[in-house]
């Protein structure tokens, strides 16, 4: 209808996915009666994705809903929220493509439209654990092929000030069927449940996954920044050189994780973080003394991975964030540049981030009218 005034999510969302399409407009809010549900792929604590199919296009699609009453209107605004980043990344080759949101009108309930790839990088390296003689640990080039996807993802979100905040295997997709070797050409970061962006005010919320989870997130850090996703990444490498059977810094608690990183990695000291007591848990974490030197390389030794690969990955697995390898600087080591500069670059020429501070007026008013509460400030909207 011409004049027809469209719901704030339809807005914003279709404001977020022209600025990242170059001003292409497409409807992105859609009624959930569109499409038959065929099966589950997957549930966690917050919600559950199915198998469905667009009833028109008869193209299939994953759906993630959540759990919680639509009654929840934190829940709502926190779904579309993630709406709104996918929508403004869409263009990425290295994040999950949004199709649109859907609301189901008889109980309220709202929903992501996804595209629908393989198999987690979880469900991966669980099904080659059992079917590789090497364990399912992936090779030097196999992980740097991996990496690069990752790195190149979380690269743009920071551009865009946005932190993920939930890295982890089961939150990456390969493409393809083979859950054995999977398709490593096209591998996706996906679930921005937890994300946040970096204009919002601290203090921040203890967020992430047990075993990779950065440390001053575990000490309490309450300003920390967009490079507790490097430290993720750091972890999610070490999965993939060693099968990811268990994760490198898993703890029953978060003392025992933190004493797990710093027994691999030493006990922190005014020159390794100059600001490590400065943390609210740091003082009453018994740290014995012996453990004082760094010890990744023993636990990944150069039959594991070359020295160009282990740069990166001591990089990452960084305990001070200020030392920490940021995503941009990690792409521009040895180990990714000498490995074909023109694989990079084509990714950078596809990939065309959209800057939170040159997007569109409209598509900043329709992404503040959706978020009243001033969640509109991580799209460039003064706060």
């Amino acid at each position: 209808m011409i004049g027809e005034k469209r719901p704030a999510a339809d807005s914003a969302l279709t404001d977020a996915a022209a600025a990242a399409g170059g001003g292409k407009r497409s409807r992105m809010t859609h009624s959930i009666d569109e499409y038959e549900i065929k099966s589950g792929l997957g549930k966690g604590a917050f919600g559950a994705v199915v198998r469905a199919r667009h009833r028109a296009t008869g193209k299939d699609v994953a759906i993630k809903s959540l759990h919680r009453a639509p009654a929840a209107a934190g829940d709502s605004r926190g779904l579309l929220r993630e709406a709104l980043w996918l929508a403004r990344f869409r263009r990425h080759p290295s994040i999950v493509h949004l199709h649109g949101y859907a609301h189901d009108p008889r109980t309220g309930h709202s929903c992501l439209v996804l595209e629908l790839l393989g198999p987690s990088l979880s469900r991966l390296l669980r099904h080659r654990r059992r079917h590789l003689a090497a364990g399912g640990a992936f090779t030097d080039d196999e992980t740097r092929r991996v990496m690069r996807h990752l790195l190149e993802a979380v690269k743009t979100l920071h551009e865009g000030r946005i932190v993920h905040r939930d890295i982890k295997p089961g939150n990456i997709l390969i493409a393809g069927d083979d859950e054995v070797n999977g398709d490593l050409a096209v591998v996706k970061l996906c679930d921005f449940g937890l994300a946040m962006c970096t204009a919002w005010k601290p203090p921040y919320q203890k967020s992430g996954t047990p075993g990779y989870m950065a440390p001053e997130i575990l000490l309490g850090k309450p300003d920390y920044d967009e490079l507790v996703d490097e430290w993720s990444l750091g972890c999610v490498m070490a999965d993939l050189l060693t099968g990811g059977g268990v994760p490198l810094f898993q703890g029953h608690s978060e003392t025992e994780q933190l004493l797990k990183i710093f027994r691999a990695l030493g006990v922190p000291n005014s020159d390794t973080w100059p600001s490590y007591m400065s943390m609210p848990v740091a003082r009453s974490l018994p740290l014995p003394r012996i453990w004082d030197r760094n010890r990744l390389r023993e636990m990944f030794p150069e039959k594991r991975i070359s020295p160009e690969g282990f740069e990166v990955l001591d990089g990452l697995l960084t305990c001070d964030p200020g030392k920490r390898l940021s995503a941009a600087a990690a792409l521009r080591l040895p180990w990714f540049v000498h490995d074909g500069v023109a694989a990079v670059d084509a990714l950078r020429r596809i990939c065309q981030p959209v800057s939170p501070r040159k997007e569109p007026a409209a598509a900043a008013a329709s992404f503040a009218a959706a978020f009243p509460c001033g969640a509109g400030r991580c799209a460039g909207v003064a706060g």
